[in-house]
């Protein structure tokens, strides 16, 4: 049975004297696709921006802005209405010879790369190796490399943040949902399974009351390559069900950045976030 979901993500600055301009990239709105339809989306930006909308290289939906008049404070706020309806994982089917051949290593190549956000340090790569040959498939390896990142890996916020690479996590034993899916993407692809980072949010009760307001999370979980992409969360060691919504993909955190820019004027600025999240139906 589907579910409907009104998530509210507001994020606020305000600055220390006066922004005299500021430009900036939203990846705040849900993602239409397998399991997830958006009945409704908006941005609302403080001061009044000039906008233009466009997909970038891995599809998401990407609103730029800028504000050219001097401010000392500015607030986003993405709304959005998602009806979400996930089916149940599928069983693996690729056979690990597959992984080798074109239509996967060139197609998914950008998936398959080790930069130093998900870089695996040799050791946990020896602990993937060993759960790789246990699990016989590569499906059943992927979720055995996840369950993993959640055995090892304890959740820690404030231990780590957005620029904390994969093997920071992996030695001090603690982080949050993103450590440990680039923990556990690098994982994936030193297998040689592609594997892509998944940002959104997720409603944190297990049965969600229609019609009550709570304080939503902003997750991350990935997705790797068989037949399809299939899905994981880390953190939850759960598959996403229809408490979770989308919102882009890519191959780290840095491609999927919910907002991003740069502004001039002011020397510092405070933000602050809040998500809310709704079952409307």
């Amino acid at each position: 049975m589907s579910t409907q979901m009104r998530v509210v993500h507001t994020t606020e600055f305000e600055y220390d004297g006066s922004a005299v301009a500021s430009y900036n990239q939203a990846r705040m709105t849900p993602a239409t696709g397998p399991g997830q339809i958006v009945v409704h989306s908006r941005l609302e930006v403080h001061p009044k921006p000039w906008m233009s909308e466009y997909r970038d290289y891995f599809g998401t939906h990407v609103i730029a802005f800028e504000v050219l008049d001097p401010h000392d404070a500015m607030s986003v706020v993405a709304t959005s209405t998602v009806q979400v309806d996930r089916g149940p994982a599928a069983p693996p089917t690729t056979p690990w010879e597959a992984y080798g051949e074109r239509a996967i290593a060139d197609r998914w190549t950008e998936y398959l790369v080790l930069p130093e956000a998900v870089a695996p340090p040799p050791d946990f790569v020896d602990s993937v190796q060993g759960e790789a040959r246990a699990a016989g498939t590569p499906g059943g390896a992927a979720r055995a490399v996840c369950r993993l990142v959640n055995q090892e890996i304890d959740f820690l916020p404030g231990s780590t943040d957005v620029r904390t690479p994969a093997a920071e996590a992996w030695r001090q034993r603690a982080g949050v949902c993103q450590d440990m899916v680039h923990l556990a993407i690098g994982g994936l692809r030193s297998l040689g399974i592609p594997a892509r980072y998944v940002s959104g949010y997720v409603h944190p009760s297990a049965d969600p009351v229609v019609g009550e307001t709570v304080a939503g999370d902003s997750r991350a979980w990935l997705e790797w390559w068989d037949d399809g992409w299939q899905a994981f969360d880390p953190s939850g060691d759960a598959v996403p069900d229809d408490r979770y919504i989308a919102i882009a993909t890519g191959r780290d955190y840095t491609d999927v950045s919910p907002l991003s820019g740069i502004y001039s004027g002011a020397r510092t600025s405070r933000m602050t976030v809040d998500v809310s999240i709704t079952r409307t139906a």
